[in-house]
């Protein structure tokens, strides 16, 4: 081992690596600090510049192609049933809505057609107000259910 006098032994002192920049100001700082700054920029990096676009196309043509139809909605005869049987009843919405255990803004969007139909939802109103909600003859009253006599 050399015994030189000159030499210093730092412990614990993290060495310099070289930083890459990814901003403008870090570059300028360096420069101004008096580090050698090497400056290579990729140019074209990344492959075909004609090629990167049509495959985004072509993947937007594939979602469109796959995209699942929404769920259809209410009809409008069934929300206009609806409320005519409501406002027959002299029933608010929100009264219907509490009788059938549901929140007020579903039963609004079932009169406005907005809601996607749930069949317990519509056998619930269709029991409560006394008229057809599903199937044929929307609207039509229901007839009470007559008891067979034995």
């Amino acid at each position: 081992m050399s015994d030189d006098w000159d030499s210093k032994l730092v412990v614990g002192y993290k060495r310099q690596v070289a930083k890459v920049t990814k901003k403008d100001a870090d570059l300028n700082g360096a420069r101004r600090v008096g580090a050698v700054v090497a400056t290579d920029k990729k140019i074209a990096a990344g492959g075909n510049k004609a090629n990167q676009g049509t495959d985004h196309q072509r993947i937007a043509k594939l979602d469109r192609e796959n995209e699942v139809a929404p769920p259809p909605k209410v009809s409008l005869s069934v929300g206009r049933a609806i409320q005519d049987a409501r406002q027959a009843a002299g029933l608010s919405q929100k009264e219907v809505a509490q009788k059938i255990n549901e929140k007020p803004s579903i039963l609004q969007d079932y009169e406005s057609s907005r809601a996607i139909p749930n069949p317990q939802i519509l056998g619930k109103l269709e029991r409560l107000l006394g008229v057809k909600l599903r199937g044929a003859d929307i609207g039509k009253k229901l007839e009470a259910a007559k008891k067979s006599s034995s």
